[in-house]
């Protein structure tokens, strides 16, 4: 990486050489290129696009403009970006066509279109990441919001909804609200006047329920943004990446690099603790000139896929959108050159300092931070503009009344008459993304986020006949597990710091004894203030000229009311946009009434009414009177839907390689039509081996109870009570009850953690018993039982 870019920078006046770039992103210490820029640059052996992530869109709704954005989505994703498009240009469900259809199907059956599409592409073994988005100025966007509630719906795709300052005053005033197509035009085709507070209800419920949708607030995105100030030039602001922290215009794309807060903090820990703000300004500013370096690496990774476009032994006539997509893409990138400059480790930051995240201190320090990263980037592409041009649009006298700008002129008046005099090089600079894999390789907390968790425990499975080996407990089948902590690398910083020690195996008390000490405690996703977050987001949402990426963490019992005063709150602070996550709200789509009885309800998994032809499976192995058992769990969106169970072994049952976890589950016919279920692996190579007849390969009487049991998990029931059920059941033969101990084991690892289980702790008595990975934990004293 520092090659490439020490030979990028050699086209350029006063170059930095390979060791100075080097010892900038060397051990992830202080710069690091994040996802696409990390795999691709200096990597000759992929024809992929140094962008992490795309928007696309047109304004167009026919059936050609609906295939075409379909075809670019994919066509992107292939080259490792990610994608985001706006819908609000479909004309909504009833409205007339001149077709044989008459009137349109609306919004959703092209969500799920889009969504399938992501699902079918594989980069280097997972799936493609997409952002859908709608207006809520749009007709359908009530459609919209309710799509995904439906489980194995748009599965695909995140979709997040573009609020206006109209919808959310009416809101707050209890008024209606006019929705149009097309959106916000004065030549309507179609309007519908809704209440405003109903609508928001459903966003609010649905949000509490899944998580899903996200809120963009539009007019404070439109507004704020400088790229916005040239949007008769092909910058107006239609959508966002997939993780909501780059809006950008139609065929932009950004890359991103983070640059690690920890690093900044000199004697962390300590009481002599202090910010190097004059190194960070510095390694911000060679960060910016890096990151426009990258866009010239871009810019020939692009080159690259042209050529490899046009020697493809297609006809043009196929190639012409794909080939179209890359000049577009080309051709804004080299305009525009927006950069994506963001920050990780702001956690363990404010930790190193003694601050508590979520505090006042701590939320006016990190605007501090993000003021000086913001001025101190700003004035890197004002120099870089000296030396290398401005970017080839730049008009001071458009942004002139941009608020952003308006901020930066308030802040550093000599950087803003610089800026005027030389322009800039970048259209925009600034983000934070969630930096999910980029904080495993700098071992911090992610992005703006605090810490998840600063300790933790594991469980191995030993030997007991091993030297030096400790056993915890023993489960049913007399596996001997090892439990053992896992501290968070900056924790176990702390702690070294502080003398206390690493290697002893503490107890549950002691460790939360040790936490109370710590910078950490009341610091982490789920003790932090809610509402101190947002403000925090908000404050620091004035220095970040993109969007910041981030997540409201909340516990499983939170009303919705207070999900909706979240949100308000971030309007009203000035965030681009927000996320919450309510805990265990991902398990399944629940089914509630606004007139709830006192007694329980079960929540059932609503699964699809037919099945699909091919499922998902995971392979799990199990050991009963000395025998091994195999089964086969069939997944929708990673839940069990169906099992098969029997022998592992050639004579009675299935014997696949060991290596085998997961594979597909095909449901065929035989020639005289009757039904058969066949398992499908992929071996290293990716070539694939098919075992026929699953229900032909075990013994009759496993296979029925297992029908049994597959009937139940196709209708929805938990699979906590499914493992309750198989424990109950009174069966004779002794085979038949071991086997039966086995699936209740074999389908225990789905149990979502934290589910509550029935009975009593074998060593304390204590009735709070919950599944955590698999077992069964004592939340009183600690215990665990596997099996």
């Amino acid at each position: 990486i520092a090659k490439e870019i020490a030979r990028i920078e050699n086209k350029y006046p006063n170059p930095l050489s390979e060791q100075e770039v080097f010892d900038l992103i060397k051990n992830f210490e202080y710069i690091v290129p994040q996802g696409s820029p990390m795999a691709g640059i200096g990597n000759p052996y992929q024809i992929a696009s140094l962008s992490n992530c795309f928007v696309i869109g047109n304004a167009g709704d026919s059936y050609g403009g609906i295939m075409k954005v379909d075809q670019e989505q994919v066509q992107l994703m292939k080259r490792r970006g990610g994608v985001g498009h706006d819908l609000s240009h479909i004309r909504p469900k009833g409205s007339h066509v001149k077709n044989s259809a008459l009137t349109s199907t609306g919004i959703v059956p092209f969500m799920e279109r889009y969504s399938n599409s992501t699902r079918e592409v594989a980069q280097d073994g997972r799936r493609g990441a997409l952002m859908l988005s709608i207006s809520i100025n749009h007709p359908d966007a009530e459609d919209f919001i309710d799509a995904k509630m439906e489980q194995g719906k748009v599965t695909g795709a995140n979709v997040s909804v573009r609020m206006d300052d109209a919808f959310m005053k009416a809101v707050k005033e209890g008024k209606d609200y006019t929705q149009k197509y097309p959106i916000h035009s004065n030549d309507t085709k179609f309007s519908k006047t809704i209440d405003a507070s109903e609508v928001w209800k459903k966003i609010v419920h649905n949000a509490w329920q899944s998580a899903e949708p996200g809120i963009l607030f539009w007019d404070t995105i439109a507004r704020e943004s400088v790229p916005d100030c040239y949007a008769d030039l092909g910058y107006k602001t239609v959508s966002t990446n997939p993780c909501g922290e780059i809006p950008l215009c139609p065929y932009d794309s950004c890359r991103l690099l983070a640059i690690n807060l920890f690093s900044y903090v000199e004697n962390p820990f300590t009481p002599e603790a202090k910010f190097n703000f004059e190194l960070f300004k510095k390694h911000v500013g060679y960060a910016q000139r890096i990151m426009d370096d990258i866009i010239d690496l871009e810019l020939e990774k692009v080159d690259a896929i042209l050529e490899k476009i046009d020697a493809d032994p297609e006809s043009d006539e196929i190639k012409s959108v794909e080939r179209n997509l890359w000049l577009n893409i080309r051709n804004k990138a080299q305009e525009g050159r927006r950069t994506g400059i963001g920050i990780t480790a702001e956690g363990d930051m404010l930790a190193a300092l003694g601050i508590r995240y979520g505090s006042k201190k701590g939320n006016a320090f990190s605007v501090e931070v993000h003021k000086t990263l913001a001025i101190a980037a700003y004035r890197a592409s004002v120099y870089g503009a000296k030396e290398r041009g401005a970017f080839t649009i730049f008009d001071a006298e458009r942004e002139k009344n941009n608020p952003f700008i308006l901020r930066l002129k308030e802040a550093d008046e000599k950087l803003y008459y610089e800026m005027l005099e030389f322009g800039r090089r970048n259209i925009a600079l600034l983000t934070i993304a969630p930096t999910g894999t980029t904080s495993l390789m700098t071992q911090t907390t992610s992005g703006i986020e605090p810490v998840f968790l600063p300790v933790y425990k594991r469980r191995r499975k030993v030997n007991p006949n091993d030297k030096n080996v400790r056993v915890d407990f023993v489960d049913e089948v007399g596996d001997s597990w090892e439990e053992y902590v896992v501290f968070h690398h900056r924790f176990k910083q702390w702690m070294e710091a502080n003398n206390i020690d690493v290697a002893k195996n503490y107890s549950q008390e002691e460790l939360d004894a040790i936490v109370k000490q710590s910078p950490y405690y009341k610091a982490t996703s789920n003790d932090v203030d809610w509402l101190s977050k947002v403000q925090m987001q908000g404050a620091v949402q004035k220095w970040v000229d993109h969007s910041i990426s981030v997540t409201i963490n909340l516990p499983n019992d939170v009303t919705e009311e207070l999900v909706g005063e979240l949100y308000l709150k971030a309007w009203e602070v000035g965030c681009k946009g927000v996320t919450v996550y309510r805990d265990g709200s991902r398990s399944g789509v629940l089914i509630s009434n606004d007139e709830k009885k006192d007694d329980e309800v079960e929540m059932l998994t609503n699964f699809p009414t037919k099945r699909p032809q091919v499922l998902d499976a995971d392979v799990v192995r199990f050991q009963n009177s000395k025998e091994k058992w195999i089964a086969f769990i069939g997944l929708i969106d990673g839940k069990p839907y169906e099992i098969f169970t029997g022998l592992a072994d050639d004579e009675d049952g299935i014997l696949i390689p060991r290596w085998v976890n997961d594979g597909v589950i095909i449901k065929n016919r035989n020639e005289d039509g009757t039904s058969r279920y066949d398992f499908q692996y992929k071996n290293k190579r990716g070539y694939k081996t098919t075992i026929e007849g699953l229900s032909y390969k075990f013994n009759p009487e496993f296979w029925n109870y297992a029908k049994l049991i597959s009937s139940t998990l196709r209708h929805g029931m938990p699979i906590e009570k499914v493992v309750d059920l198989i424990n109950s059941l009174q069966l004779d033969s002794e085979s038949i009850n071991t086997w039966k101990n086995g699936v209740a084991r074999a389908l225990k690892r789905f149990v979502e953690d934290g589910t509550q289980a029935k009975g009593r702790c074998s060593n304390c008595n204590s009735d709070k018993l919950v599944y955590q990975e698999g077992c069964l934990t004592c939340q009183d004293c600690g215990s665990s039982k596997c099996g």
